[in-house]
């Protein structure tokens, strides 16, 4: 069975950091490219950071560049993401989800390749 959970997320101050980890069960990061998705009350789901099946390919939504980094550990199967300089703006419920179509050396944030979903972890980000 494939599973998705995240963790790691809470409440900071502007300026502040986090990371999030998604841990995957029943799959292999080597055959599904991961991204994490955002969304703020009131807001549709966005994309915020993927990473293709290969590793080798990493891709960001724009408030997020140069902010968040997202990587990978195959051997606990886990996904991280590193948020630095966070803002009010990204508070948010966060997901990470699975994508088995996308090929291999490419993540995208179409939101209907995710198959699998995680159930969230909410940052919030206040002083």
């Amino acid at each position: 069975q494939l599973q998705l959970v995240e963790s790691g997320g809470g409440l900071v101050q502007p300026g502040g950091s986090l990371r999030l980890s998604c841990v995957v069960a029943g799959f292999s990061l080597d055959y599904y490219a991961v991204g994490w998705f955002r969304q703020a009350p009131g807001k549709e789901r966005e994309g915020v950071a993927c990473i293709s099946s290969s590793g080798s390919t990493t891709n960001y939504e724009d408030s997020a560049k140069g902010r968040f980094t997202i990587s990978r550990d195959i051997t606990p199967n886990t996904v991280y993401l590193q948020m630095d300089s966070l803002k009010p703006e990204d508070t948010a419920v966060y997901y990470c989800a699975a994508d088995p179509l996308t090929v291999q050396d490419l993540c995208v944030f179409t939101q209907s390749d995710y198959y699998y979903w995680g159930r969230g972890t909410q940052v919030t980000v206040s002083s």
